[in-house]
């Protein structure tokens, strides 16, 4: 893997993360469009991060738009299917990609596959998304590289149905994209930010760790100064893992555990991590402990500041700077605006709003 940044992040950060880097933020990705707006709005301040006094904490700012709904999965189609984690990012030709893992599908296995749609902006006046079809199938590859079509081949290192998470960078003139396996992670890699193959590392097998029983998920990564930061979720607790050259990656370090946002399986979904100016990482971390299923209504992002991307807290809340009534958040900023998405609370679509940040208390 290498330092995957897109040219579209968190307002005014230094450089990182799921996205491109302008002046000011370190890391993130993009997102999406439709026009229903609901749900969510502001959020909670909590404190002052850890490593003295982080000086801003993010609030929701307006009202959401929806960028993509449940789509049409041809024959793979089942009532009840969610579009949940997605990833969201610009193209060489200007336009957006959104990518979602569908879950509870008619795929075989784990029921989950990957469907995208494309765009042409983050503002709610670009309009929705038009949905484009299935991206991708765990363990499924044409002899031209489309990852959505032929037999099962289990050398590919995923599980059936198993795809999970994509995030999205663009890393010089390519792109890269990390996904779930299914208890591990992969990568891809595209020229043109649309079409991706797989990277294998061992034979055709993707995945960048040794085979465990953690549930490794949900991965993002920020680059700081030559070092790649690669976020995931592991067990109930956010790790990080770091690399120099972009294919090797130290052994995981446990960087966000338990505190008010809880110790359950499904406490430390989705975490995304920004770096702005004010010298302070942002990690952003969901949990259902105050709902009765991940990423439906009464789901919180609780989101940390630290001047250590390693250390957000482990069972300590000191770092906690403010709470967020929404699900999978993923930051872009765009012609010096910021935008944060999320899942529908229905869990049937993905919407973006406007990100401020404020004085933190």
């Amino acid at each position: 893997m290498s330092a995957r940044i897109f040219a579209c992040l968190l307002g005014s950060l230094v450089a990182a993360g799921c996205g491109g880097s302008p002046a000011g933020n370190a890391g993130a990705t993009s997102s999406s469009s439709a026009a229903a707006s609901s749900g969510a709005s502001g959020g909670t301040a909590t404190g002052s991060g850890g490593g003295g006094a982080a000086s801003l904490a993010p609030a929701i700012d307006g009202a959401f738009w929806t960028l993509a709904g449940e789509p049409d999965l041809g024959p793979l189609t089942n009532p009840g299917q969610q579009p949940v984690d997605f990833a969201i990012w610009p193209t060489a030709d200007g336009t957006w990609q959104l990518w979602s893992c569908i879950r509870g599908t008619k795929e075989e296995g784990n029921t989950r596959l990957f469907h995208r749609w494309e765009g042409l902006g983050l503002d709610e006046a670009s309009g929705p998304f038009v949905p484009k079809g299935i991206a991708m199938r765990a363990g499924r590859v044409q002899p031209v590289g489309a990852p959505n079509d032929g037999q099962f081949d289990a050398s590919f290192g995923e599980e059936p149905g198993g795809l999970q998470a994509p995030y999205v960078w663009r890393d010089g003139s390519v792109w890269r994209m990390v996904y779930g396996t299914w208890g591990n992670l992969g990568e891809q890699v595209s020229s043109d930010g649309k079409t991706f193959a797989r990277v294998p590392r061992t034979g055709p097998d993707v995945r960048i760790f040794a085979p465990g029983s953690d549930g490794k998920r949900d991965p993002m990564l920020l680059p700081v100064g030559g070092t790649n930061y690669l976020y995931f979720t592991a067990n109930s607790s956010v790790y990080v893992s770091t690399s120099t050259d972009g294919t090797h990656f130290s052994a995981p370090k446990e960087v966000a555990h338990g505190g008010k946002a809880g110790t359950g399986g499904s406490d430390a979904e989705c975490p995304f991590v920004v770096r702005r100016d004010d010298g302070y990482f942002y990690l952003f971390r969901t949990s259902q402990v105050h709902a009765p299923c991940n990423y439906c209504r009464g789901v919180t992002t609780y989101v940390y500041a630290s001047t250590d991307p390693t250390d957000f807290g482990i069972d300590d809340d000191g770092k906690l700077i403010a709470e967020l009534p929404i699900a999978a958040p993923e930051i872009h900023t765009v012609d010096g605006v910021d935008y944060i998405a999320r899942l529908l609370e229905s869990v049937q679509g993905i919407q973006v709003c406007k990100l401020g940040w404020h004085a933190s208390r």
